[in-house]
């Protein structure tokens, strides 16, 4: 068994440690024996999307978004589309969330159109939404609950189609406005969760995992349990920190 996992824009969106999901999802896999491919693919660089069970693409700054758009508008837009209604897995943080979305416009009205992949927009406000903060996924997420640090201004809206990933239960998600965090779409999952992400998360891990091992192979074996004592340490201490906010 081998799952290939595709790293979109490494150099350029890499904010807070997004770079730990990747490293977390190798471990992961071959802790249980299962091959992992991962290839990195940046501004310049031709996408072949049928190639990979997993894209993975981090937070950046709203320059570095706009810096991307010309290189998205060359082919890779497309591709990533294709990607997601192909139902393969993606996992994408804060910019690289709002990226898959219909479009961005600046506090001042300045509209940048993104790549489509997802019905959601998203809003820019002068005041930064910052800080440690957690949710609990839906049952169609894994039923789970996620800590994390968020940081962006923008406020994101889920269209048609489009389910939370989960409910807020202490700090802003996608608005701090409906009490949603995150995105669901196919097998698309959206998140402002840095910190990074997955390491101390390691259900919600394994989650995603088992959704690209299923899109694979039909229907995957369920993932052998492995020995999360610190992760899930790690975890506990941040949620005990966040439910005494």
């Amino acid at each position: 068994m081998e799952l290939n996992i595709c790293h979109l824009y490494p150099d350029i969106l890499n904010l807070y440690g997004d770079r730990g999901n990747i490293i977390t999802m190798k471990r992961r896999l071959e802790s249980r024996g299962i091959t992992v491919h991962i290839d990195e693919c940046s501004i310049g660089e031709a996408l072949d999307a049928a190639k990979y069970d997993i894209f993975f693409i981090g937070g950046g700054q709203d320059f570095e978004q706009e810096v991307l758009l010309r290189d998205l508008a060359s082919g890779k837009a497309q591709e990533i589309r294709n990607a997601v209604e192909d139902e393969k897995t993606f996992l994408a943080i804060c910019g690289g969330y709002q990226m898959l979305g219909e479009y961005y416009k600046t506090w001042d009205g300045v509209q940048l159109d993104f790549i489509g992949a997802l019905n959601l927009h998203t809003i820019g406000a002068k005041e930064r939404m910052i800080g440690n903060y957690m949710f609990k996924t839906t049952p169609g997420s894994g039923d789970t609950v996620v800590v994390g640090f968020e940081n962006h201004s923008g406020k994101t809206y889920l269209g048609e189609g489009v389910a939370p990933l989960g409910t807020m239960l202490s700090g802003n998600g996608n608005n701090g406005e409906d009490k949603t965090e995150g995105a669901r779409y196919k097998n698309v999952f959206g998140t402002y969760s840095h910190g990074s992400l997955l390491p101390k998360n390691p259900v919600l891990c394994d989650f995603i995992l088992q959704t690209a091992l299923n899109r694979r192979c039909g229907s995957a074996e369920p993932l052998a349990p492995l020995d999360d004592t610190l992760e899930n340490n790690a975890h506990r201490y941040m949620q005990e920190r966040l439910s005494h906010k």
